[in-house]
């Protein structure tokens, strides 16, 4: 009897914490954003607005060029794609009004003028340390452009 409470118990605590890591992370993406190009900030943008169209969550982490979008006063993004008649800044702005987590690397601040007060409404400066955590998920797409 002690052997089989035993195994039940090596099994439970097994699969119990997999299955809860499981559903906690299913269908996450992280966007990372690194070109300065509009075209290629839009078809990211696009693709993770369908990402979430699915049912998925996601956040989006704007590094190097692609991290000009997050500065209230650039004009970086700003050029309409099509066939979506929107910029990346639009698109940006769309995903953060549909609650989607947007943040700067953290070396992008500190290797310029600009500090965090001049982020547009809504986007924060990303943490080495939560980004990584998110990357290691299980459930966690990854996406870089």
């Amino acid at each position: 009897m002690k052997r089989l409470f035993l195994m039940l118990s090596l099994a439970a605590g097994v699969i119990l914490p997999l299955a809860g890591a499981g559903a906690a992370d299913k269908d996450h993406l992280l966007s990372t954003l690194t070109s300065g190009s509009n075209e290629s900030q839009a078809m990211a943008l696009i693709l993770t607005r369908h990402y979430l169209q699915q049912g998925g969550s996601a956040q989006v982490l704007l590094c190097d060029a692609a991290a000009e979008l997050a500065l209230e006063g650039s004009d970086a993004g700003s050029q309409v794609v099509e066939p979506a008649g929107a910029s990346p800044r639009q698109m940006l702005g769309a995903l953060l009004e549909a609650g989607v987590p947007v943040q700067v690397c953290a070396i992008f601040l500190p290797n310029r003028e600009e500090t965090e007060s001049d982020l547009r409404d809504g986007i924060s400066v990303a943490r080495p340390v939560d980004i990584a955590e998110v990357m290691a998920r299980p459930g966690t797409r990854l996406f870089n452009n």
